[in-house]
């Protein structure tokens, strides 16, 4: 028999993200305070001992070691720090506590305070180690907790064991799919490979998906409150972190995989029969109840396509009229493609609940589009998806990608649709300023700002400027205009 050099982990321990990273950095401080372990490599047999062929390092100089190299710490005290140490990993702190209980009052019996005193110091530690680990009812005295999250084609289990309301081990895995496996089949595989993996004796597996195929000496929860539901929310969260990192991973390495992933994703969150690479969205915006304008972003892959962005004048509606702004606009925004033989998109976006949604439809029908490209309409205040045909609305996860790429779809086309509005509105009110000079028609002004660019201009250009531009005769009614206008403001300010 010799010593032996054993991993204080033991290989048999693995804890994932968020409070299982942080218990196994906890657990592997308090062993090293409360034991003291060899870290040689030493052939440590009764007979080298004997022979006296090593000698006590500085680590036993310093107290981080008992010196078994010398003799000075038995063989069998050294395989029964290791059985604790085992037995702290595995969850067991009741036994330990109990059996160093057990130890210290032997010690006080036989009046070595010494060695009761230090056993007392371990008791102490490793209450207050039990009373930061337990995270869930202690009652909860040995299950396992399994938890499936997916997305697109990637699907990742998160597993924990718990002992006494604690988490003694956990890790989460990345299941490829093989074939069109459904999530209770997905769960089946992750519980059998997990459970298999860790040798659990556990007789109760807590879920977030029902397996598909269940074993008769097992019990399955799927908790909806109280401690196992918590339970089950933080190795959701496990799940989902470890899922996140890892998509980002494949995204950074092949950027090809992010927009298939995301193109899939949105295809089966909005119901659509293709991937939507090319996705344009329309709105409308008028200022009291004039200048009515629309604007159309596009994105392709997921990504602004900004040299694609459109802008409508409203032509055939009068007045404050979304709906019928929104049917002329999509008519004549396909009208176009078709007679072009240009691309159609996968989806068509338009910002509005059911009754824009309703107008876009109209016009599709009439141009025998519907039904051939996806359509959604998005009201605003609750973010809700609407369907065609469809009186109830959908409502995305406020995290997911898909929402997220509609919202930025809906802010690009508010951007580009306000910034072309409030041009129109200001060249407006720039021409009727200078229609209302008696002498000068929107011709005249049209030409002096093509040439001039803005009104600043006009009043700064001397007589010679304007006359090259427009006439003398029209000139000096411009000239008349201006200095009649400055003299007015001067007479103002004096009163």
């Amino acid at each position: 028999m010799f010593y032996t050099r054993k991993k204080i982990n033991d290989g048999s321990t693995y804890l994932g993200p968020y409070a299982s990273v942080r218990m196994m950095h906890v657990m592997l401080d308090l062993i090293k305070e409360l034991f003291k372990l060899r870290t040689c490599n030493l052939n440590l047999t009764k007979e080298n001992i004997a022979k006296n062929k090593f000698k006590v390092c500085l680590e036993y100089h310093i107290g981080n070691c008992l010196g078994p190299c010398e003799g000075k710490q038995e063989e069998e005290d050294y395989h029964q720090t290791i059985l604790t140490i085992k037995d702290i990993l595995k969850g067991n702190l009741f036994a330990v506590m109990q059996h160093l209980e057990i130890e210290m009052n032997r010690a006080a019996t036989n009046y070595q305070f010494e060695l009761a005193h230090d056993l007392k110091q371990q008791l102490d530690i490793l209450e207050k180690f039990k009373s930061k680990s337990v995270i869930v009812n202690p009652a909860i005295t040995n299950a396992d907790v399994v938890t499936l999250v997916s997305e697109g084609n990637s699907s990742f289990a998160n597993y924990m064991h718990i002992v006494n309301g604690s988490i003694i081990q956990a890790q989460t895995i990345e299941i490829k799919k093989k074939l069109d496996e459904t999530p209770a089949e997905l769960m089946t595989i992750a519980i059998t490979e997990m459970r298999l993996r860790y040798s659990s004796p556990s007789k109760e597996v807590i879920v977030n998906i029902e397996p598909d195929v269940m074993q008769d000496n097992i019990t399955y929860t799927i908790p909806k409150q109280g401690d196992k539901r918590q339970l089950i929310m933080m190795s959701e969260k496990n799940a989902n972190f470890f899922m996140t990192e890892k998509l980002a991973q494949y995204d950074k390495l092949n950027p090809e995989h992010k927009i298939e992933r995301l193109m899939e994703l949105m295809k089966k969150d909005l119901r659509l029969s293709t991937q939507p690479r090319l996705i344009e969205c329309f709105d409308n915006s008028n200022f009291q109840g004039t200048d009515a304008v629309a604007a159309m972003s596009v994105f392709r892959d997921g990504k602004p396509s900004k040299r694609d962005y459109r802008h409508f004048n409203i032509k055939t509606v009068t007045g404050p009229d979304d709906f019928a702004s929104m049917e002329e606009v999509i008519y004549r925004r396909y009208k176009r493609v078709l007679d072009e033989k240009q691309e159609l998109p996968q989806l068509i976006v338009v910002d509005g609940g059911k009754g824009q949604l309703s107008a876009a439809l109209n016009s599709l029908q009439k141009l025998d589009l519907r039904g051939k490209v996806g359509i959604i309409g998005i009201a605003k205040r609750l973010e809700e998806i609407y369907f065609p045909g469809d009186p109830l609305p959908l409502y995305l996860d406020k995290k997911g990608e898909t929402l997220k790429i509609i919202q930025q779809l809906r802010d690009e086309v508010h951007r580009f649709g306000i910034t072309h509005h409030r041009n129109k509105r200001s060249k407006g009110l720039i021409k009727t300023e200078l229609q209302q000079i008696k002498g000068i028609g929107k011709t005249i002004s049209e030409t002096l700002l093509r040439h001039f660019k803005s009104v600043k201009k006009i009043k700064e250009a001397d007589t010679d400027e304007l006359e090259k531009v427009i006439g003398k005769t029209k000139a000096a009614i411009v000239i008349n205009y201006f200095n009649e206008k400055e003299q007015d403001k001067n007479d103002a300010i004096e009163t």
